[in-house]
């Protein structure tokens, strides 16, 4: 039996509730007389079971049933995280205040 839910991809806003994310998806559609490009962006609550993902991290979202008055769609899959500091802030200023130390002695020897 084939799985014909839709999947839509979108960045998560909000991840304020419990176990639950606010995913906005964004679409273009040309206008039909000007033309123009427009964005329209529609905003989905989905269930996110491990309440681990961070806000702007783009997701895939999958139809399911019901889970809510508002919750119609599930986190499929994590597609792109929005990065955490590659290094501590405490550890980086450690860091800048002891090259800082080893600079103005390296200046003060010579």
């Amino acid at each position: 039996m084939p799985n014909n839910r839709r999947r839509l991809v979108g960045r998560v806003v909000s991840n304020k509730m419990d176990k639950t994310v606010v995913v906005a998806i964004e679409r273009r559609k040309t206008h039909p007389i000007y033309k123009k490009v427009v964005k329209l962006t529609k905003t989905v609550m989905a269930h996110d079971e491990s309440n681990a993902i961070e806000m702007g991290a783009l997701v895939r979202v999958v139809e399911s049933r019901p889970l809510s008055k508002h919750k119609r769609w599930v986190v499929e899959e994590v597609l792109r995280e929005i990065g955490a500091p590659a290094v501590e802030p405490s550890l980086a200023d450690e860091a800048v205040v002891s090259s800082a130390d080893a600079e103005s002695a390296s200046s003060g020897a010579e």
